[in-house]
């Protein structure tokens, strides 16, 4: 262990102790040569080869970055699906029954999906939304909570290659129409309400208020009861659980994207202007992530990744 004493700049907590990890922990990492540095300054951006290389390709891509000046396109030539790298490819090497997601409530109540049973909600959601009218490139908006039909939801639009629009549950009806307009979004899934420092948030309401206030026209809302308050649904208004159970053992392939196509977008706080609508690629969000976390975060199989952030700023292949 090794301890200092000084300013700590971008945290501004005055002081720190800096503690090195044992030997023998530091030796077992992802990645112990300090090279790889070196690599990635010296040969960018062909660096970027070792982060594609961690997920699967459906067609390889041509060239890692064929122009220097924007637009620029990551992997020309790569096709990919983000669901299938999440989910098909680990069930097919084997582990179907590994743990996938704990889930805790804010209330306590736990649920454990195992990659098979992620697999299985995950394509039957997919064949629900197609089923709903949802096509290749069409925007779905995801106006929910951190539960478990969040990234059910996700992965279920990326199989169909719809680009999913993720607004946090914290936000006003003002704001979510404000983002539906923005993401031109016929497609809303949210949940009646959920539960946030003992108290009850009911999203319901915020969503139906959003639908009046933009011009935009939304074909099909999809509710999660996570409250059990979905009472009243209109005609374009459906619940989770009943378009589930319609498609109960739906199989769905996964759509080859191309690694420059949207995977998702997110907009911007807006607290110095107007949200700022920001897009996320298949192939380079995908690499990135995946990679990241195996050098940086050194996830490794049957590691645990706890998260108490937004999910949606924390999706990694793998």
């Amino acid at each position: 262990m090794s301890n200092g004493r000084g300013p700590d700049s971008e945290t501004g907590l005055g002081e720190y102790e800096k503690i090195d990890p044992p030997t023998s922990f530091a030796e077992q990492a992802t990645v112990t040569d300090e090279s790889i540095y070196d690599e990635f300054n010296d040969t960018w951006p062909d660096c970027w080869e070792r982060a594609a290389a961690t997920i699967d390709w459906s067609e390889p891509y041509e060239c890692v970055l064929p122009n220097d000046e924007p637009p620029f396109e990551w992997f020309a030539g790569g096709t990919l699906n983000a669901s299938y790298n999440c989910l098909d490819r680990h069930i097919e090497a084997g582990a179907k029954n590994r743990v996938a997601i704990k889930w805790e409530s804010h209330l306590g109540e736990t649920r454990t999906y195992t990659y098979q049973d992620l697999y299985r909600e995950v394509n039957e959601f997919a064949a629900a939304l197609r089923a709903q009218g949802v096509e290749e490139d069409d925007v779905v908006t995801l106006y929910m909570p951190m539960i478990p039909e969040l990234p059910i939801a996700m992965l279920a639009c990326a199989r169909i290659g719809a680009p999913h629009n993720v607004v946090f549950a914290g936000l006003s009806a003002d704001a979510l129409a404000t983002r539906l307009e923005s993401a031109d979004s016929e497609y809303l899934v949210t949940c009646d309400g959920y539960y946030r420092r003992g108290n009850a948030i009911f999203l319901k309401s915020k969503a139906e208020d959003a639908r009046l206030k933009t011009p935009h026209d939304l074909s099909e809302m999809v509710l999660v009861e996570h409250l059990g308050e979905a009472e009243h649904l209109g005609e374009t208004q459906h619940t989770y659980d009943e378009l589930v159970s319609e498609h109960a053992g739906a199989e769905v392939a996964p759509v080859d994207r191309s690694a420059d196509d949207v995977l998702f977008l997110i907009h911007t706080s807006g607290t110095t202007g107007e949200p700022k609508r920001v897009e996320h690629v298949t192939g380079g969000y995908l690499a990135h992530v995946t990679w990241t976390s195996q050098a940086v975060l050194d996830l490794k199989p049957g590691d645990t990744y706890l998260c108490t952030c937004l999910l949606y700023t924390s999706l990694m292949a793998r």
